[in-house]
């Protein structure tokens, strides 16, 4: 398997992003952070708030600099405005799309020159909303449609060049639900992943040799609902 190297995670300080900087401490490789908030893992780190593309690669630049190159990206950072779409604000749902979607975008746009010198690997999130829908989470979908539309055009553009994986994970046990309104939390009996389990398929997905790809992962409890 392939050494990880420097990986840059978004969304490192909590939920996904946080399991997969001690996944990738633990397979040998140095996470460098991007995040609104301070990660309570010490950790190279630059806050972002990846709403703002601009700011966004300029975090991206400085950790790489910083690091001395970057050898995989995985765009764990992700956020929601659940409700009908004539009831969640203009600014709400816009959000969703900034963040999930063009800060995915800005991120791995920052991170090509340096991922084309290390031959490096792009891990995108999407979700099993990017691939199926649900009611009052129209943002969500289209943001998470557009990161799968995204990725499966950016593998075809970098093939040979850059590895690209999608990732697709099913509901977890993290912050992610905690804002919501009761009628948008999964119910006390569903079946949801670990995240630290999900990490691991981010580490497989980034260890593999040059030229030897993970296209697509959907990775979800095996009982989980939204799948398939």
């Amino acid at each position: 398997m392939r050494p990880l190297g420097n990986v840059l995670i978004t969304g490192g300080a909590s939920g996904l992003g946080a399991a997969t900087v001690e996944a990738v401490r633990e397979a040998g490789g140095t996470p460098l952070v991007v995040d609104r908030v301070e990660p309570a893992a010490d950790v190279a780190f630059v806050q972002a708030d990846l709403a703002d593309s601009a700011a966004a690669a300029s975090a991206v630049n400085a950790l790489a600099e910083r690091a001395g190159g970057i050898d995989g990206v995985f765009t764990a950072a992700g956020t929601d405005a659940c409700g009908a779409l004539d009831e969640v604000s203009t600014e709400d749902w816009e959000r969703v799309v900034r963040v999930n979607l063009l800060g995915t975008a800005a991120v791995v746009r920052a991170a090509l020159p340096h991922l084309r010198l290390s031959h490096g690997t792009v891990v995108t999130c999407a979700s099993t909303l990017g691939l199926r829908v649900a009611g009052d989470a129209s943002a969500y979908c289209a943001s998470k449609f557009g990161v799968v539309g995204f990725t499966r055009a950016l593998a075809m553009e970098l093939a040979g060049r850059v590895g690209v994986t999608l990732l697709v994970p099913g509901g977890m046990h993290t912050a992610f639900f905690d804002d919501r309104a009761e009628q948008y939390k999964p119910p006390p009996d569903a079946k949801l992943n670990q995240p630290e389990h999900v990490a691991a398929s981010v580490v497989f997905a980034l260890s593999q040799p040059p030229g030897c790809e993970v296209r697509e992962l959907v990775v979800c409890a095996s009982e989980e609902g939204s799948w398939p």
